[in-house]
C-alpha cells in the first residue's frame, strides 16, 4: 500500500514536459528551437540558424541556444561549419551511445550526458524494464550552445522554462544553459534511485517473507540488470563534472564552477546510493540462495523420513511373502492382524521420533 502511495506522489511531482516544440519541426529539419537571450532576457525565435548568428555576433552580446533532436548527419555538417565545430565531436554527435563526458576542442566544449527514466510498473517481474536511458549532448561556445537530444525522453522544455524564469542565470551565458542541463539530468538520477529503493524494498520483502520468495532469483537477476543500466549511466559522469568544477575552461566563467561543484555533490550521493544498493541485492540474493538450500534439505528430510516409515512395512511384507512352509505364526488365526499391528505400531513410533527431532 505505501509503495502504490509513493508511485501516486512521485507521478503528482513529476516535471511537466514542455509539449510546445515537436520532436521534429514542420520543416523535417533537426531543429526543434533556435532563440536569442540577450542580458538572460528571450528576444525572439529564428527560422534560420545563420540569421541568428549574425545577428548575435554583429550587436557582440547576447547567446543563441539551438535544440536539434536526433540530427543526421547531413542535417549536423552545416552548423558544424558554421560554428567551426570539430569533426571528431561531430561524429559522436550523430553516433549516439557516448560515455558521459567533457571534451575541449580549441574554444568550444562538447559535453555528453546520459538521461534515465524510471519505467512505472504495477509489480516487478523478471521481465520488467526499471530505467530507460536516452542522451544528452551540448557544444558550448562563448556565443551560441547547441544541445543534442538523443532518444525519447530528456527534453529540455522544462530545463528552458525554468532558466527564462530566472533572467539573472541566464546572463551567465551559456555556461547556465549547460549548468542547469547537467543539473536537470542528475536530478533525474537521484530520483530514479530513489524510486529504484521501492522495487528493492518489494523483493526483499518476497524474499524474507514465509514461503521464502523461491520465485524471486528472476526478479532480482533483472533488478541487479537494470541498476547497472543505471551506474553505466552515472558513474562516468562524475569526472567530467570535477573537469567543469576544477579546471579553467574558457567557455565556463570562474563564479560558475561553484554551481558545477554542487551538482558533483549530488552526483556523487547518486552514486554512492547505487553502490549501496547493488551491495544490498548482492545480499539479498545470498539470503534468497541460502533459503532455497535450506528448503531443499527440508525436502530431502523429509522424504528421507517417509522412506524409513515406508521402508518397516516393506521389510515385513517382504519376510512374509517367501515361500516357506514354517513361517512364524503362519497358522495362527490372529497372525496376520498382529503382524499389520505391529507394523502400525512400528510406523507410529518412528514417524514419533521424526516429528520430535524436526524431520517431520
Amino acid at each position: 500500500m505505501f509503495s502504490n502511495l509513493r508511485r501516486v506522489v512521485r507521478r503528482s511531482y513529476r516535471r511537466a514536459v514542455d509539449l510546445s516544440h515537436p520532436s521534429r519541426s514542420p520543416l523535417g529539419s533537426a531543429v526543434v528551437n533556435c532563440v536569442i537571450y540577450r542580458e538572460g532576457v528571450r528576444q525572439d525565435d529564428c527560422a534560420e540558424v545563420e540569421e541568428a548568428l549574425r545577428r548575435v555576433r554583429k550587436s557582440g552580446d547576447g547567446f543563441v541556444w539551438i535544440g536539434l533532436h536526433e540530427p543526421s548527419t547531413s542535417e549536423l555538417a552545416g552548423l558544424a561549419e558554421l560554428f567551426g565545430l570539430h569533426p571528431l565531436a561531430v561524429e559522436d554527435a550523430v553516433n549516439a551511445h557516448q560515455r558521459p563526458k567533457v571534451e575541449r576542442y580549441d574554444d568550444t566544449l562538447f559535453s555528453v550526458f546520459k538521461t534515465v527514466r524510471y519505467v512505472e510498473h504495477e509489480e516487478l517481474t523478471a521481465a520488467s524494464e526499471v530505467v530507460e536511458t536516452g542522451e544528452l549532448m551540448a557544444f558550448t561556445g562563448q556565443d551560441f550552445i547547441i544541445t543534442i537530444r538523443h532518444g525519447g525522453r530528456g527534453t529540455l522544455g522544462p530545463v528552458r522554462e525554468e532558466l527564462e524564469a530566472a533572467p539573472e542565470r541566464l546572463a551567465n551565458g551559456p555556461a547556465a544553459v549547460l549548468h542547469a542541463m547537467a543539473d536537470h539530468v542528475v536530478d533525474d538520477y537521484v530520483a530514479v534511485t530513489d524510486a529504484v529503493q521501492n522495487d528493492i524494498d518489494a523483493v526483499e520483502t518476497a524474499v524474507f517473507s514465509e514461503d521464502g520468495g523461491r520465485g524471486d532469483a528472476g526478479r532480482i537477476y533483472q533488478l541487479k540488470r537494470e541498476l547497472l543500466e543505471l551506474r553505466r549511466a552515472v558513474a562516468p559522469l562524475s569526472r567530467p563534472l570535477q573537469q567543469l568544477a576544477t579546471q579553467p575552461i574558457p567557455v565556463i566563467p570562474p563564479e560558475s564552477r561553484a554551481y558545477f561543484r554542487n551538482v558533483a555533490d549530488h552526483l556523487t550521493r547518486a552514486t554512492e546510493q547505487i553502490g549501496a544498493y547493488d551491495n544490498l541485492l548482492d545480499s539479498i540474493l545470498q539470503a534468497h540462495l541460502a533459503q532455497v538450500t535450506v528448503a531443499q534439505n527440508e525436502d530431502m528430510r523429509k522424504i528421507t523420513a517417509w522412506a524409513a516409515i515406508v521402508a518397516v512395512p516393506t521389510m515385513v511384507c517382504g519376510v512374509y511373502g517367501m515361500n516357506f512352509d514354517h513361517m512364524p505364526e503362519l497358522h495362527w488365526t490372529y497372525g496376520y492382524p498382529l503382524v499389520l499391528g505391529v507394523m502400525a505400531l512400528a510406523c507410529f513410533v518412528i514417524h514419533r521420533g521424526f516429528r520430535r527431532n524436526g524431520w517431520l
